[in-house]
């Protein structure tokens, strides 16, 4: 398991239990090849297996640089342009006109999330529900759950993460090679980079769910149906180890180096690796796009964190010193298990220049999310309910289904589905949406 094998699984077990996350996985990679893999915990609180080295994870976001691996491969074979507009590729979709004006979207914009399209994220689907086709969660129909796909600011002139702008990249990648996109990212990426325990494949074929760990909430319980199914594959598809993660990363330094048998050309390697578009800051130091990964260090670091609904992971690597790993986790609270395992991880291996400060533990308690629970008014004859859901609140609008807010820190709640973030201010909520904050009044005759 490598360097202080007993002490790390020891120091990450006690992080597990502080922070409700059942199990977690963890692979370090340095000098070019894999020296650690270990894991704690288990796979599922309501059983006793515990996770493995060879336990599936869902990667989460960390399914996007993956694909944009595998555009850049048919970059490389003269397949694709990474300047060129989408809509002279795509085929069974187009991005659409918005208003009078047809935007231009390149490849290079998909991959650094400057398209300036919509949809930041997917909510997934539950064990039953029926699963969209690509085209029509680009739509927004039936049975898709998120809106559609359209660029609503200047493509290039910022970053926006979109989720939506991958699964535009998921459909072209289909239409220009005539390949369902699993078989297609296992043949240009997964299979020569080695991941032999990694696929796009959504929902999870019944044979790999012994397997595979459980999704839980921020309490620690198990997802019913035991995980969300996302047919967003190429945004939020991949199951994977934190080894097949840490063999991702070492494909993307060779073809930074050059190194014979790469499965890019250096030129492209290097540009993966270049700055691009700046970005919001991410475990590691990362503040910047590359092609697919976010970079810190003026691209030195490059990684990608990635967190599904039970699911929380990150990837990080420094492509000089070579040094790397992938902490994988399978509860909700996993970010802070992940932050701490790199902090322990570049302890126990010496990492030179790993000084990241720790987040402090800042949510909400129970006599804070249980006082939230009641009847407010936006303004007259409008107005929602709150009712408490696990570790965060289900909020219900006037002639609207509800929606959860899962908290960001001790105050504030944010929605999993659209741009609107509730605010506790003194004993006052704040209600914030489209860069207005509208005081909510408690309507006390719902109050006990």
């Amino acid at each position: 398991m490598g360097v202080g094998s007993d002490v790390l699984r020891e120091q990450i077990a006690g992080e597990l239990e502080r922070f409700a996350v059942p199990g977690a996985g963890w692979a370090v990679i340095g000098g070019g090849e894999i020296v650690g893999a270990g894991a704690a915990g288990v796979v599922d609180a309501t059983g006793g297996v515990e996770v493995s080295t060879g336990t599936l994870f869902q990667a989460c976001s960390i399914s996007k640089p993956v694909t944009v691996f595998a555009m850049l491969r048919l970059v490389d074979r003269g397949l694709l342009e990474l300047d060129e507009d989408v809509n002279r590729r795509l085929t069974s979709w187009q991005v659409p006109q918005t208003g009078n004006w047809q935007p231009v979207v390149t490849l290079r914009q998909l991959a650094t999330h400057s398209a300036g399209l919509t949809v930041h994220g997917f909510p997934g689907y539950s064990s039953g529900e029926p699963l969209p086709t690509t085209v029509q969660i680009l739509d927004g129909v039936r049975p898709t759950n998120t809106f559609g796909v359209r660029v609503d600011t200047v493509p290039g002139a910022q970053f926006r993460y979109s989720g939506g702008g991958t699964v535009v990249l998921q459909q072209l990648l289909e239409d220009v090679t005539g390949t369902p996109f699993r078989e297609l990212v296992r043949e240009l990426v997964l299979e020569p980079s080695g991941m032999a325990d990694s696929d796009y494949a959504q929902p999870l074929p019944d044979d790999l769910h012994e397997r595979a760990a459980t999704a839980h909430d921020e309490q620690g319980l198990a997802i019913p149906g035991r995980w969300h199914s996302y047919p967003e594959l190429a945004a939020a598809g991949l199951w994977t180890t934190p080894s097949d993660l840490c063999r991702f990363a070492l494909a993307v330094q060779a073809a930074y180096v050059g190194a014979d048998g790469a499965l890019l050309s250096p030129e492209l390697g290097r540009e993966m690796l270049t700055p691009q578009v700046r970005a919001s800051d991410r475990l590691g130091g990362l503040n910047h796009l590359g092609l697919g990964v976010f970079l810190g260090a003026g691209g030195v670091r490059f990684g990608h964190s990635g967190g599904n609904r039970g699911f929380k992971c990150h990837l990080l690597a420094d492509r000089e010193s070579g040094v790397g790993a992938a902490v994988m986790t399978n509860g909700d609270n996993g970010m802070w298990v992940v932050q701490r395992a790199f902090a322990a991880l570049a302890s126990a291996y010496g990492w030179s220049g790993y000084d990241e400060p720790l987040d402090d533990w800042d949510v909400p308690g129970d006599d804070v999310l249980d006082g939230l629970v009641g009847k407010y008014r936006l303004r007259d004859g409008f107005g929602f309910v709150v009712d408490r859901l696990g570790g965060g609140v289900e909020v219900t609008f006037d002639g609207q289904e509800p929606m959860r807010f899962i908290p960001v820190d001790g105050s504030t709640f944010a929605s999993s589905m659209v741009s609107a973030r509730l605010r506790l201010r003194g004993d006052d909520l704040v209600f914030e949406q489209n860069g207005e904050q509208l005081e909510c009044s408690r309507d006390d005759r719902d109050r006990e």
